[in-house]
Formats: structure tokens, C-alpha cells, sequence
């Protein structure tokens, strides 16, 4: 893959079908050459190895997202001043409007109405017996959490998932992908921009504490609006296709349902793997400040590099076996989440939503299995399912 000049190159493609569709042993190839892979077609560095992207991810002085965390610069343009891309000190400015809300003592609150809503969903998927895991669960359950918990109102709920999914594809080039899913996007602005009215939120919810910032002075409108744009999107990347490709994993391992139905507090380390070995979010990207050794490799300053969270997440080096799911691993030290700075803020939300949703799970459900093939998402950026059907025996 590597080119023969003193920067490792290569003209490969991590955007093409057939790569998104099985990335890891391709990234294991870069991780074994490198510490930096040039991608020569679209200009950018790209990280692999977990200290690597580990550190870069820690030192925002030196990893710029406020110059840039997506490939192109019409998208960077675009959310110029959202919570991903700034540095500190206004991104801790804008991450305290909900730091409260989403503190430990804060998501404790919220515990029961999530259980609540979890044990309800689980409980209409039971009685159908038969039903697409994705649809019905993974982009269900976390997208209703967050909106409910911003406060957002029941109609036009429906752009969120598809628009969403379209934003995360926009951090990438302008593929297939994206083009086909531009109208998704486009609603899911849409929607978005139309929450500038406090009397849209319900008045106890997070997007009313989000004005209650814009009214003080504490960040402008548009500040404001972002900021319900990065916490809503935030929740649907991570927790959405962790959850869907935890469900295909019980519905192919039954060894691994039976292992958390036989001790329910495996659950936290059976989320934990999930997200080392499946990776949601494949990674941003960063500007060099300055030039910077990174291993073998000096990346110049003003150039991209790609944080390949999901290459670190499968580092040998790191975690012994890693095309593995191993339900003992609970590597609590995974990026999936990101790290330092821009470490996933929503990440307790998001570890409440798996356990109190696995303990549905584990307590209704006696057996699951797939009903026909699972089928993975094309997105560049974001892995996940478009369809997992599964079916279901009801807990005795």
C-alpha cells in the first residue's frame, strides 16, 4: 500500500465500499507501516496506532478542532463555531451550558424515566415477536431519550436518525453516500433551525436550559442552536449503533446473551466491548498547529489528520486479540468515545441508555435469533446496520 518516498503514502481509497465494509484489516496494514499514513487523493494524515491517536486527541494545542474536524471545508464552514469545532476556553464555555444536566448527579434523575421508556419499547418489541432490531430499537430508544430530554416536540422527530446519519457521512468527502442522502440532511437542518423559539421546548428540558443561556449572555443565538444541534446529533452515532450491533451480536452469539441473561451485571462490560469492537464513530479530523513528530513520521503544520478511533480501538498493542469480542475484556479505556478535550460529553447518558436497555432486554427476553441477513450501513463515517430482523421467545 506504501509508497517507496520518505512520507508513507498511499493513494488508497478509506472511503470506498469495499473498504467501509471491512476496514480493520486494511487499517492493521497502515498501523504495522506507520505511525502516519498520507492519503495522497485527499491530503490528509491518518492515525491508527491507540497511543498515537490517544495523545493527539489529548493535546488540542497541538490538534486543532477549532481549524477544522471535517475533511472538506464547505462542512467545516458550516458548523464554524458548533461544540465540535472549537478549542478551548469557548468550547468549555459552551460544554458547561449543560454540564450540570449531564453530570453524574444529574443523569442519577434520570434513571428511572429512562428505565421506564426502556422496559415499555422492549415490551411491544416481545409481543410482536418478530421485528427489525434497528427500526424498532437502536434508532428508537436513544433518539426519543435525548429529544425528550431536550424538551423537542413529537412532530417532525422523523428527520432526525436519516439526518443525522447524513451529517456524520458530511465529514467526509462528498461521496455516493452523502449525494444520495442530501435531502436527509437538508430536512434535518430544516428542523433544526426551526428550534429558535423557547416556546417549542418543553419548559423543564435541556433546550429550555439552553435558552435560559442565550437570555443571560452566556452564548449567542446561534451559539445556542448549535449547541442543541451537537447534543442531538452527539446522541445518535455512538449509542445507535452500538445498540444495533449489540443485538446482532445476541442474535449470532447466542453464547454471549446467555452469558449476560446468566449475570445481568455483565451488562456495563458487554457495552464497553461492544463499542472497542464495533467502533461507531471511525474518526475525525484534526489540524496540525504546528509541524509535529508523530513516531517515524513528521506531519507538516496546516495539515489534516485523521484520529482513526476505530483503528486504535483494534491495536494489538492495546488489546490483546482485537477482532475478538470478548464479553471478560470491559476495556474501559477505549476511544470510541473519543478522549481529552472532545471526549464524547453525552458518554454517562449514553452508558445509562445500554444498561438500563440490556436490563429490559435480559428480563423479557428468554432467546433471539436472526429471522435473514443483517445489513450494514454504507456510511464513511459512522458504522452501523440498516436492518437487523431478529426473533424473539418472551422470558418465562
Amino acid at each position: 500500500m506504501a509508497l517507496a518516498t520518505t512520507t508513507p503514502q498511499t493513494d488508497a481509497d478509506p472511503f470506498a465500499a469495499d473498504w467501509v465494509a471491512d476496514p480493520f484489516p486494511r487499517l492493521a496494514e497502515i498501523r504495522e507501516q506507520t505511525s502516519a499514513m498520507y492519503f495522497k487523493d485527499f491530503d490528509f494524515y491518518m492515525l491508527t496506532r491507540y497511543d498515537d491517536v490517544r495523545r493527539a486527541a489529548d493535546d488540542w494545542q497541538t490538534f486543532s478542532s477549532a481549524e477544522g474536524v471535517a475533511l472538506t471545508p464547505e462542512i467545516n464552514y458550516a458548523i464554524d463555531g458548533s461544540i465540535l469545532h472549537l478549542d478551548p476556553p469557548e468550547h468549555t464555555a459552551l460544554r458547561d451550558v449543560l454540564g450540570p444536566q449531564l453530570a453524574p448527579r444529574g443523569l442519577r434523575k434520570l434513571n428511572a424515566q429512562i428505565a421506564d421508556y426502556a422496559d415499555r419499547l422492549v415490551a411491544e418489541q416481545v409481543a410482536a415477536g418478530e421485528f427489525d432490531a434497528v427500526h424498532t430499537i437502536s434508532r428508537v430508544f436513544p433518539i426519543n431519550v435525548v429529544a425528550d430530554l431536550l424538551g423537542l416536540p413529537a412532530e417532525g422527530r422523523n428527520t432526525l436518525q436519516p439526518g443525522a446519519d447524513a451529517m456524520f457521512a458530511a465529514f467526509g468527502p462528498w461521496g455516493d453516500y452523502l449525494i444520495s442522502h442530501i435531502q436527509e440532511m437538508a430536512d434535518y437542518q430544516e428542523y433544526l433551525n426551526s428550534m429558535d423559539d423557547r416556546a417549542k421546548f418543553s419548559p423543564d428540558g435541556w433546550g429550555a436550559a439552553i435558552m435560559d443561556a442565550i437570555d443571560d449572555g452566556a452564548v449567542t443565538q446561534l451559539q445556542g442552536l448549535r449547541l442543541i444541534n451537537g447534543y442531538l446529533t452527539a446522541g445518535m452515532d455512538t449509542t445507535v449503533n452500538a445498540i444495533g450491533a449489540m443485538l446482532r451480536l445476541f442474535a449470532e452469539r447466542p453464547e454471549v446473551w446467555n452469558a449476560l441473561k446468566a449475570d445481568p451485571w455483565r451488562a456495563p462490560a458487554v457495552f464497553e466491548e461492544t463499542l472497542r469492537w464495533h467502533s461507531p464513530v471511525v474518526g475525525f479530523w484534526r489540524v496540525a498547529t504546528r509541524d509535529v513528530e508523530i513516531g517515524d513520521v513528521t506531519v507538516p503544520a496546516g495539515k489534516q489528520v485523521m484520529l482513526n478511533f476505530a483503528a486504535a480501538n483494534h491495536d494489538p498493542e492495546k488489546f490483546s486479540n482485537p477482532e475478538e469480542f470478548q464479553i471478560e475484556r470491559n476495556p474501559l479505556d477505549h476511544l470510541a468515545f473519543g478522549y481529552g478535550t472532545h471526549g464524547c460529553a453525552g458518554q454517562g447518558l449514553a452508558r445509562m441508555e445500554a444498561h438500563t436497555l440490556l436490563k429490559a432486554l435480559t428480563e423479557q427476553i428468554d432467546t433471539i435469533e436472526l429471522t435473514g441477513p443483517a445489513a450494514a450501513s454504507s456510511n464513511p463515517i459512522v458504522r452501523g446496520f440498516e436492518s437487523v430482523p431478529v426473533r424473539v421467545t418472551p422470558a418465562a
